[in-house]
């Protein structure tokens, strides 16, 4: 059976890469779905499929939806770095500062050559340093 959603996730990732997110994103959900209801996936594959669905609604700014498929990732395969990075460019992004510095700090404990994720924790901790001195 598992092959079956094996062939799920690869025709969502192609979709994906094709930047065709609304089919991507059926697909990512038909995935997920059948991984719950037969609980006959790898959780690495479970973990890709919430991480990049939680990118096709990142954008489209849906970012409670965003974060809440990047969660769901993290609790399937705490080992994966990269949605703790997509999660905490969300928290940043709404001003969050000490939830994304967490997860890009995480990000980071668990690969330390994350370039991504370095910068965007300086440019946290920049911009948090920057709101404390305006006052706020």
């Amino acid at each position: 059976m598992e092959d079956n959603f094996t062939e799920i996730l690869e025709h969502a990732q192609s979709e994906f890469k094709k930047q065709n997110y609304k089919q991507a994103e059926e697909l990512y959900t038909k995935f997920i779905s059948s991984c719950l209801q037969y609980r006959d996936c790898k959780a690495s594959n479970l973990a890709t499929a919430y991480n990049n669905r939680g990118q096709i609604k990142y954008f489209r700014v849906d970012f409670h939806e965003a974060v809440e498929d990047y969660t769901s990732a993290i609790k399937v395969d705490s080992g994966f770095e990269t949605p703790f990075y997509n999660r905490g460019l969300i928290h940043y992004r709404l001003g969050f500062f000490d939830d994304a510095k967490s997860d890009f700090q995480q990000a980071l404990k668990m690969n330390p050559d994350f370039e991504d994720a370095k910068v965007s924790l300086q440019q946290t901790l920049l911009d948090q340093q920057h709101k404390i001195n305006r006052g706020y």
